[in-house]
């Protein structure tokens, strides 16, 4: 399995070479490690080097963060290293609604530097699902939505872009209505996630997370699709490998 979004990084997480040893005894091929900003993004690239290319690093700049460090600085980091996303990028105005158009600009630099540098990218979106579409709808950006709880009419909008949802611990709640949603969407614009420390699945909810508990996503996409655990694991698999390039 692949985990297309996490946050290993020493803020969350006290000892990573035990960590990573669970995760490939869990067989966690890889996982997408991501920054949310200058700061992360350093960490991330030093982790990957570290660990011999098993965390591969996605760097970029949240909406939470856009007054931190430059898209300036991101590409410096671009030019000198091996990435494999820009991310996690894209609009939150859950607690700010304040700088929208400072968060925009931010993050349709940052859509214009995976253009550029030929990468996809990891959205970001938190009460601002139509004005993050709107944008994403002009330009040529491909991709995963991370985290996507939006409707299926808006699933489908995403996907005709060209974007797969990420799905993680969320789906896995027992008052989570998103299963309405992966019911109705081809298993191939699926990527399994889990947001690690963050949204842990159920039975876990309420403790820290990890990339490993991802297996409790795929479990709940068979159920929803009455389809083999073998099937969702093969499928999604490949559709990250596609996307991130993973060789």
């Amino acid at each position: 399995m692949i985990d297309t979004h996490a946050h290993i990084i020493s803020e969350f997480y006290d000892d990573i070479d035990k960590l990573i040893e669970e995760l490939k005894n869990k067989d966690i091929l890889k996982v997408i490690n991501c920054a949310d900003s200058v700061e992360t993004s350093k960490e991330v690239l030093n982790i990957y080097k570290k660990y011999e290319g098993y965390l591969l690093p996605a760097i970029g700049i949240h909406p939470e963060n856009v007054d931190i460090g430059s898209v300036e600085d991101i590409e410096l980091l671009l030019k000198n290293n091996k990435v494999f996303a820009i991310g996690e990028i894209g609009l939150d105005y859950h607690y700010n609604d304040e700088n929208k158009e400072e968060q925009k600009k931010v993050f349709i630099e940052q859509l214009d530097l995976a253009l550029k540098y030929d990468l996809p990218v990891i959205i970001h979106i938190r009460e601002a699902m139509q004005e993050c579409f709107d944008i994403l709808k002009t330009r040529k950006n491909k991709g995963t939505i991370h985290c996507f709880s939006g409707s299926y009419e808006m699933a489908r909008e995403y996907i005709k872009l060209g974007y797969k949802l990420g799905i993680g611990g969320v789906l896995t709640f027992k008052n989570s209505k998103l299963y309405e949603v992966i019911e109705k969407i081809d298993l191939k614009d699926i990527v399994l996630e889990t947001d690690s420390p963050f949204l842990s699945p159920e039975p876990y909810r309420g403790k820290k997370n990890k990339p490993c508990n991802v297996l409790y996503v795929a479990k709940r996409i068979a159920e929803i699709k009455n389809i083999s655990l073998e099937e969702v694991i093969n499928t999604t698999t490949t559709t990250a490998k596609q996307i991130f390039d993973i060789s």
